[in-house]
């Protein structure tokens, strides 16, 4: 599911941001709750662990308030808040690195979780049958996301389910969009060899789309 530019059909207003780097606690607890959902979903379909994209969704916000009266141009708050969002995943990932090691029955208890339930709503009043097919493969499609490479991972979620421009995930990466392109590819063709392995087609997807 794509997002569109702003949050939950929000308009971001430079005046809201202004007031935030200027301190106004009204202002900075408004953006919080603006962006809370979009960093908490691209942190939980990084991780697919809910406790450690909770800590590093409130890692990210308090970064934030701490950084916010630095940043100079209001313009670029959108692709900021998603730097420091990439970068706390990151940390928390290293952090993490020898506890990966898990087996796909372990990781796959964690896909039960809140974080899906914004996408389900989407079909709470379909054929239960289908509804619960659906959510199978979009939480089997997750756990492929997963086997991915980090890099990989990051530009696909962007681009794919938060809706970015390459322009914006080259902004926020700090690469060139040649580069956040190629990976996006590459990453492409590898997830699709990951589905062909478990027998998912691309028609089966369109099919529960």
């Amino acid at each position: 599911m794509k997002y569109s530019g702003q949050p939950d059909g929000m308009m971001q207003t430079d005046s809201l941001i202004i007031q935030a780097c200027n301190g106004d606690e009204q202002a900075r607890s408004r953006l919080v709750q603006l962006w809370y959902k979009r960093i908490y979903n691209y942190c939980y379909k990084f991780f697919m662990d809910h406790d450690l994209a909770m800590e590093a969704t409130q890692k990210t916000f308090i970064s934030m308030y701490r950084n916010l009266s630095s940043l100079q141009d209001t313009g670029r708050f959108k692709s900021w808040l998603y730097t420091i969002c990439v970068n706390q995943c990151r940390e928390e990932m290293r952090k993490h690195k020898k506890d990966r090691a898990v087996s796909l029955d372990t990781d796959y208890l964690y896909v039960h979780d809140e974080s899906a339930a914004w996408e389900k709503a989407l079909h709470r009043h379909e054929n239960p049958e289908r509804e619960y097919a659906r959510q199978e493969l979009a939480e089997l499609m997750q756990q492929c996301l997963k086997e991915l490479s980090d890099e990989q991972r990051e530009v696909i979620i962007m681009k794919e389910y938060e809706g970015m421009k390459f322009r914006e995930i080259a902004d926020v990466l700090n690469i060139p969009e040649n580069t956040a392109k190629s990976r996006l590819y590459y990453g492409l063709s590898a997830l699709k060899k990951i589905l062909e392995k478990r027998n998912i087609t691309i028609e089966l997807l369109n099919d529960e789309n």
